[in-house]
C-alpha cells in the first residue's frame, strides 16, 4: 500500500523526522511518498533510507517539489 507525506514548507531535519514517524506504523513493503521542497532533502532522504535500511525506490521532481518514494524494510 502507498501512503503520502506532505513535507512542503518544512526545513531540515523535519522532512526526515516526519518520514521516520510516518513509517513506524506501516507494514514492511508498504511505500511512503514524500513531497518536499527543502533543498537539503536531496541528501537527507537517501541518507535516512541507507541508515534505517529502507529502500529509496524513486526520486523525481515536479517543478520546485521533490518527490521521494520509500519502501519500508522492517
Amino acid at each position: 500500500m502507498r501512503y503520502h507525506l506532505d513535507a512542503i514548507g518544512l526545513l531540515c531535519p523535519l522532512p526526515v523526522l516526519k518520514a521516520r514517524k510516518r513509517l513506524q506504523p506501516l507494514t514492511p513493503g508498504d511505500e511512503l511518498e514524500i513531497r518536499a521542497d527543502d533543498p537539503a532533502a536531496i541528501v537527507d532522504v537517501p541518507h535516512f533510507c541507507a541508515e534505517a535500511g529502507h529502500t529509496l525506490i524513486e526520486t523525481r521532481e515536479e517543478g520546485d517539489v521533490q518527490i521521494y518514494v520509500i519502501r519500508k524494510a522492517r
